[in-house]
C-alpha cells in the first residue's frame, strides 16, 4: 500500500510540468498578461521592450509550451503507468529522472523566444523587422 501511494504522489507531481505548460501555455497564447510587468507572464528586456514584442512573446511561448507540453503529458503517463508496483526507490529514481528530463522543454522556451524575437523585431526602434 505504501509503494502504491508513493506511485500516486510521485504521479501527481510528474503531472505538474506536464500540466503547467498546458495550461500556461494555452493561456498566454490566447490571453498574454495586459500589463507588461516583471512579476507575471515571459519577462526578459526583449519581451518587455513595447507591448507588440510583450504579445509576441506571449504568443510565440505558449505556443511553444502548449505543443511541447501535451506529447509530454503523454510521455509522463506511460512513463509513470510502467512504474506502477515498482519499489519506493526505484519510483523516486524514475521520478527524479522524469523531471529533469521535463525540465528541457520547460526551459527552451527561452532561448527558442528570445531567437524568434530577434528574428521579428529591429534591435534598433524595436519595432517590427519589414
Amino acid at each position: 500500500m505504501t509503494e502504491f501511494l508513493f506511485w500516486l504522489f510521485t504521479l501527481a507531481t510528474a503531472l505538474l510540468i506536464p500540466g503547467c505548460m498546458i495550461g500556461f501555455g494555452r493561456h498566454f497564447r490566447d490571453h498574454p498578461p495586459g500589463e507588461i510587468n516583471s512579476s507575471f507572464g515571459y519577462r526578459s528586456a526583449r519581451s518587455m521592450r513595447n507591448r507588440e514584442t510583450w504579445d509576441f512573446a506571449h504568443a510565440y511561448s505558449g505556443r511553444f509550451w502548449y505543443r511541447a507540453g501535451r506529447p509530454m503529458l503523454g510521455v509522463t503517463l506511460v512513463w509513470m503507468l510502467a512504474l506502477l508496483g515498482r519499489d519506493i526507490g526505484t519510483v523516486g529514481r524514475s521520478g527524479i529522472i522524469l523531471t529533469g528530463l521535463q525540465l528541457v522543454p520547460l526551459l527552451a522556451v527561452i532561448p527558442a523566444t528570445e531567437r524568434a524575437l530577434k528574428r521579428e523585431f529591429d534591435d534598433d526602434d524595436f519595432g517590427r523587422k519589414r
